[in-house]
């Protein structure tokens, strides 16, 4: 038996894989002292860089409401007719500061709206599902995709040995190794918020919804070949070109639409619909549009306004909340925490995230304070000082009732690991796309050196699509000698 894990006080932990949930389904619990202690130890690895999706770029622009959601969400933000100033920033997940775009990753797909309400920010990537469901896994799964802390060199074996010791990664890797691990630019690329979020209207009515964001532009990937190219000529490539587009008036455009799935149908959705490894039938909630956002203007200062930008789910504005995603629910936590370490507390006072919303806040003092007092320091108080307001909140929430556990959250009728990875490459993906799939696994199959994990990385092939794994197998398995 392996030793066990421990936490740093060297006491052993109950759990790797799961949160402590109220009920499988319900909210994480704060005094889970290890996912607490292993996402505050998690965001302090880098120093000053982000830990996560540290090399990218980005615009402002303005986001336009079209069409009428207020049946839906009481927000502002997301109110007809409403234009609302925005900052977008794309990305790379594992590459550091210098790294070449065109590596084959997943794209950070960020956006910040400076709201009447205060600033409204949704975290996603250019693919509407994630690797894991649990963020008690999440350092796990990057320490799997950056360095050996011997050789400092990432490595395919550790980065495998991850994903198929982790089946339910397999729709993102089906993606990642897809045509959309490799987008011909940040402008040609979709965007998800990927989370499921719960949005309010107006009579405290209460739905889930997924954001879409669909370039204009059209959808394009680079092959792999391209991808090698670019990274001996231009390892800015992706930053050069949004950069130069905005600057000759090509300002790109994405349409912004939602999928609105009622509160009751949770229960009884054939899909777990908080599973972040997981996306919702078009045909069973199709997508509204809500309008679309431009990027026009170009950052004046990069480290200003791009790398001390701070985005994180946590900013919610009256009418949006979290949903049980145990994901969304950690990066609730895992994002805010990052940005004081790696900006400082009063990040939020900063020109690129200080809200157009008046600030009534009791927070004081810290690195780097530039706000003061004129007011009371304390809450309650009897000097009129700023007092909640539930009704202005606007809070969401949800029905759930159990005993604290960790394990993964209950099934629903259809809830698999491999099943909607095996529908994106069957029924989703082209021919030419299913060709070069298989043409990019052959080469990280030849790249892995442990036999345990070449026959795992077969079966979790297998598992996702059997004709896929047999292409592989026949490419890869030596022909045997003629006697």
């Amino acid at each position: 038996m392996p030793n066990p894990t421990t936490k740093n006080n060297g006491a052993p932990v109950a759990s790797d894989q799961y949160s402590q949930t109220v009920g499988a389904d319900g909210a994480v619990a704060l005094h889970d002292h290890y996912l607490v202690e292993k996402l505050a130890q998690f965001n302090r690895e880098r120093v000053p860089e982000r830990v996560v999706h540290a090399k990218g770029g980005g615009a402002f622009g303005v986001l336009r409401v079209t069409g009428d959601v207020s049946g839906y969400t009481r927000a502002a933000v997301f109110q007809p007719g409403t234009t609302t100033r925005m900052l977008a920033r794309f990305s790379s997940v594992a590459g550091e500061l210098g790294s070449p775009d065109t590596w084959r990753d997943v794209r950070g797909f960020a956006l910040k709206f400076y709201t009447t309400e205060g600033n409204y920010d949704i975290v996603g990537n250019n693919t509407p599902v994630f690797f894991i469901r649990d963020g008690i896994k999440f350092p796990d799964f990057i320490h799997s995709q950056k360095r050996l802390p011997a050789t400092h060199l990432r490595d395919a074996d550790m980065q495998w040995d991850f994903w198929t010791l982790s089946p339910e990664s397999a729709h993102q890797v089906t993606y990642l190794m897809g045509d959309r691990g490799l987008p011909v630019d940040w402008r040609h690329m979709n965007g998800y918020g990927s989370h499921t979020y719960q949005w309010i209207n107006a009579a405290g009515e209460r739905f889930w919804v997924k954001y879409h964001f669909h370039s204009q532009q059209g959808v394009k990937s680079m092959t792999n070949d391209d991808a090698e190219h670019l990274v001996g000529i231009d390892t800015d490539y992706y930053l050069r070109d949004l950069y130069e587009a905005i600057e000759r008036g090509d300002y790109p455009k994405w349409t912004v639409s939602v999928q609105i799935m009622p509160y009751a149908d949770a229960t009884s959705y054939r899909f777990n619909p908080f599973d972040l490894t997981k996306v919702w039938s078009h045909a069973d909630y199709p997508l509204i549009e809500v309008g679309e956002f431009e990027l026009n203007e170009n950052p004046v200062d990069y480290f200003s306004q791009i790398e001390q930008a701070a985005f994180e789910p946590s900013n919610l504005v009256p009418g949006i909340d979290v949903s049980p995603d145990k994901m969304l629910l950690a990066r609730v936590f895992s994002y805010a925490d990052a940005h004081r370490y790696r900006i400082g507390a009063n990040y939020n006072q900063l020109p690129v995230n200080r809200p157009i919303a008046e600030v009534h806040s009791y927070s004081k003092d810290g690195h780097m304070r530039v706000d003061y007092h004129t007011g009371p320091v304390y809450a309650p108080n009897s000097l009129g000082g700023p007092a909640a307001d539930p009704a202005a909140a606007g809070e969401g929430g949800w029905s759930s009732d159990g005993e604290l556990v960790r394990s993964a959250a209950t099934l629903h009728s259809q809830d698999d690991d491999f099943g909607q990875a095996g529908s994106l490459v069957r029924d989703v993906f082209s021919a030419e796309e299913r060709a070069r799939l298989v043409d990019t696994l052959i080469g990280q199959y030849r790249s892995l050196t442990r036999d345990e994990v070449k026959e795992r990385f077969l079966w979790y092939w297998e598992q996702i699509d059997a004709d896929t794994a047999a292409r592989i197998r026949a490419a890869v398995t030596p022909v045997a000698a003629s006697k």
